[in-house]
């Protein structure tokens, strides 16, 4: 798959405190990509950034191959986003909002262009009602049509369940499943909803304070037969270079303070014999075994280190 976006070193500073700090990933084209994080990590900063909705500090962010900043309107043609509640005109139809964002984004307005959206997201049989009438859920899926009415290339949305019930996450997760495997785009969506990245996703990005702690293919990362193990060691740096020497691709987290590698389970004890054995002391070895509990180990347990040493 070709690349899609990269972003290398992005850093967002307000008022002296890094919102975003050295923040570097890759979104292939065809990706569900997910981008995960607690609230206040940085998603959403992030968000705007690739939308020149904030400008960054430091970094550089290029999509389609191309340099954002420099060729801004090109990229946003082809680009579409909903960032957490979609603002909409509530004493109007559904199909005059989309009429609307349509004329707006340059496209030419049919009925057919607009009735096929709306039926894309399930709601042409309520194309005629206002949006005041309509439930969170609606109004979230009619956002994503007026992200998706100029037919973009790429697709961001920023937290697209909040506040959403159990059959309108179901839905939502649909439309993105279908966005991706039936209409080609490539989709990345912001969330703390683990499980639903999990079913949606086929790569991540996981950021903590500002900081990647992890990126990898989802399916690899749940491999049963494998495990991701974070460790904390007296000397992380020498513990890489042994590991490395038995085909151990371990790499430290975002905080120098954890060694992540990802291992056959039965291998545990041999990990732990061949630091013994170098005289490197393990101060803590966490399994993951599933993407939530991964996810805690690399946010909880950094906020842990750095409580007790800071």
């Amino acid at each position: 798959m070709s690349l899609m976006l990269e972003v290398k070193n992005l850093y967002k500073k307000f008022n002296g405190l890094k919102a975003v700090e050295d923040l570097s990933f890759t979104v292939h084209e065809k990706d569900v990509y997910g981008f995960l994080g607690q609230n206040g990590a940085g998603k959403s900063t992030t968000i705007r950034m690739l939308l020149t909705l904030v400008k960054p500090s430091a970094g550089e962010i290029t999509i389609f191959g191309k340099e954002l900043v420099s060729n801004r309107n090109e990229i946003l043609r082809q680009t579409g986003a909903m960032i957490e509640r979609p603002d909409l005109y509530k004493y109007l139809s559904a199909y005059d909002n989309l009429a609307i964002f349509a004329k707006m984004s340059g496209v030419k307005v049919t009925r057919k262009l607009v009735m096929d959206q709306l039926d894309m997201v399930g709601l042409a049989d309520r194309s005629n009602s206002k949006i005041k009438t309509f439930s969170q859920g609606m109004k979230q899926r009619l956002g994503i049509a007026v992200a998706l009415i100029h037919d973009p290339r790429l697709i961001i949305l920023d937290e697209p369940t909040n506040g959403l019930d159990p059959q309108g996450i179901a839905d939502m997760r649909n439309l993105i499943l279908h966005l991706s495997r039936q209409r080609g785009k490539t989709v990345i969506v912001s969330s703390h909803l683990l499980s639903e990245i999990e079913l949606i996703a086929n790569r991540m990005i996981i950021i903590h304070k500002g900081k990647k702690v992890s990126e990898g293919v989802v399916a690899e990362m749940l491999d049963p037969s494998h495990t991701i193990v974070m460790i904390e060691t007296t000397n992380n740096e020498l513990a890489i270079q042994e590991l490395a020497t038995l085909g151990w691709a371990a790499k430290l987290s975002a905080t120098d303070r954890l060694i992540q590698l990802t291992i056959n389970k039965s291998e545990i004890p041999k990990l732990v014999t061949t630091l013994t054995a170098k005289n490197i002391g393990i101060i803590a070895l966490q399994p993951r075994h599933s993407l939530e509990e991964y996810f805690l180990s690399l946010t909880n347990t950094e906020a842990h280190v750095e409580s007790v040493t800071d």
